[in-house]
């Protein structure tokens, strides 16, 4: 009897240090075609089921499939931002297999000659740097969609929709070099940004462009030999392929801590009942009985052909967040947010050739800009505020012609409406004052309404000072010149 996550997190930490987990991670990306992968089928997700299917897609006897090359450039654009080789000639399979979504009773892989090896990306992992190795990107065609329906206790209803069949997938399998559910997270999240950089993919887990195996295992620590691997299928968020890996890791320790054996096989992650339930024993490669796809040529990827698709490839994550860094003086931290997305990243290097200072844009962005957009459910591609509008904004505050305090209400105003900042200022009055009679004014008002403050202030209580500022700020709307409050109130108390 499988046990639940709650008993099993019982297990005593000194027991849990003794192993030292083994993952691997077969990422499963749908590539951003228009076409399918061997017909010319439209690859639009969200289309009406079975409208996007003809005799190719169907598997109709006397059909022949034709490669797409839009497929094998995207793939090989992703192998090179993986850091693989793209090898000059790879070669299709035929992955024999019967499933009611697998119209032809086999799926068109690749296998022993895949179309790029030997990868690797960098992941960020509690403060250190872990490279982990890639060993293959290959392709294949995406199976049919199976929908099932419930209608009574005993009975369900199955539906295939088509349309999925014929899609263009790539296959990228990890080396078994992650010893963590995090790390695992973290390489899944580098790899989705790197995909998404190179607009290969959207990447979109809930629509299912992104789908992820994982192959686990336990050890005990110093031991080189893997111990038995257990593959859980199918995990279709982040949350789910971490809470997945330390169910398994625990389910595997609790295991052989009682004197029993893993056994070989495939698993599903049970979101209801937070566990994985066993789905079938593991298959062996040749229960697929692979045999070269007959009715394609082998692929051919020439060097000029892969160094004119190597031109094409943008600034990834990592070198970008350096090079914020060095030129434009933020910190990691910022970097590392900034870069999260290709239009975040636009938008701030905008925002800074428009004449803003790269670190206030930073701070801006991050306080302002990114929790209006969230509070919106806004992406950064639809923000009312556009780069230059937020530049002539940070301009205005660096050069003292409005106060921070009146940017940020600015700011706000410019979200709701897509007005300029200078219209606002202008149309509001909110210019920043720096004539020091009318502060003196005020602070002297100030001081005159509040003499046990005073009292306290020329006691020693420094930190009433802090409350004159908010005073005088407050009865300018906080339009006064800070630095000039300051001074005046300095003078005034002492």
């Amino acid at each position: 009897m499988v046990k639940s996550a709650q008993e099993m997190a019982g297990i005593a930490p000194e027991v849990l240090a003794k192993y030292e987990p083994v993952i691997g991670l077969e990422v499963h990306v749908q590539l951003l075609t228009k076409s399918k992968i061997f017909c010319a089928c439209s690859n639009r997700f969200g289309d009406a089921p079975n409208s996007n299917a003809c005799p190719i897609c169907l598997g109709v006897p006397g059909t022949l499939p034709i490669l797409n090359k839009r497929v094998v450039e995207m793939a090989t654009l992703a192998s090179l931002a993986i850091n693989c080789t793209v090898h000059e000639h790879s070669r299709f399979a035929r992955k024999n297999y019967f499933y009611p979504d697998l119209p032809k009773g086999y799926q068109i892989s690749q296998y022993e000659l895949p179309l790029a090896t030997g990868g690797w990306i960098d992941v960020e992992h509690d403060g250190a740097n872990k490279r982990i190795g890639i060993t293959r990107l290959h392709l294949e065609e995406d199976a049919a969609k199976n929908l099932h329906e419930g209608f009574a206790e005993s009975a369900t209803k199955a539906y295939i929709d088509y349309n999925r069949c014929g899609t263009p997938l790539c296959e990228i399998v990890s080396e078994p070099d992650m010893r963590a559910p995090d790390e695992a997270y973290a390489y899944l999240t580098t790899l989705r940004q790197i995909l998404l950089y190179t607009d290969v993919s959207d990447c979109n887990m809930e629509e299912g462009s992104l789908r992820c195996d994982a192959n686990v295992s336990v050890r005990l620590r110093g031991t080189q030999e893997f111990g038995t691997k257990v593959e859980v299928k199918n995990l279709n968020s982040f949350r789910f392929l971490q809470k997945a890996l330390e169910y398994e890791i625990e389910r595997h320790i609790n295991v052989i801590e009682s004197g029993g054996r893993i056994s070989q096989e495939t698993r599903l992650w049970n979101q209801s009942a937070n566990r994985t339930d066993s789905m079938r024993s593991k298959e062996k490669a040749h229960d697929y009985r692979y045999f070269p796809e007959p009715d394609l040529l082998p692929v051919h990827v020439s060097a000029a052909w892969r160094e004119e698709i190597r031109r094409a490839l943008p600034e990834l994550p990592k070198a970008k967040r350096a090079r914020f860094v060095s030129v434009h003086g933020i910190t990691p931290y910022d970097a590392e947010v900034l870069t999260g997305t290709q239009a975040l990243a636009d938008y701030f290097e905008a925002v800074a050739k428009a004449g803003a200072s790269p670190k206030n844009a930073a701070n801006w962005m991050q306080t302002e800009l990114l929790r209006r957009l969230n509070d919106s459910g806004k992406e950064i591609e639809g923000s009312p505020v556009t780069p230059v509008a937020l530049a002539e904004l940070l301009k205005m505050v660096e050069s003292g012609q409005i106060t921070g305090a009146v940017g940020k209400k600015v700011f706000a105003t410019m979200f709701e409406s897509g007005r300029a900042a200078t219209e606002i200022v202008a149309a509001e009055g909110l210019a920043q004052i720096s004539d020091t009679s009318a502060i003196e004014q005020a602070a002297r008002e100030v001081i005159a309404k509040n003499p046990d403050n005073v009292a306290k202030f020329k006691g020693g209580n420094e930190g009433v000072f802090k409350f004159f500022v908010g005073q005088v700020m407050k009865a300018t709307r906080g339009q006064a010149n800070p630095q000039a409050v300051n001074d005046i109130l300095r003078h005034l108390l002492a």
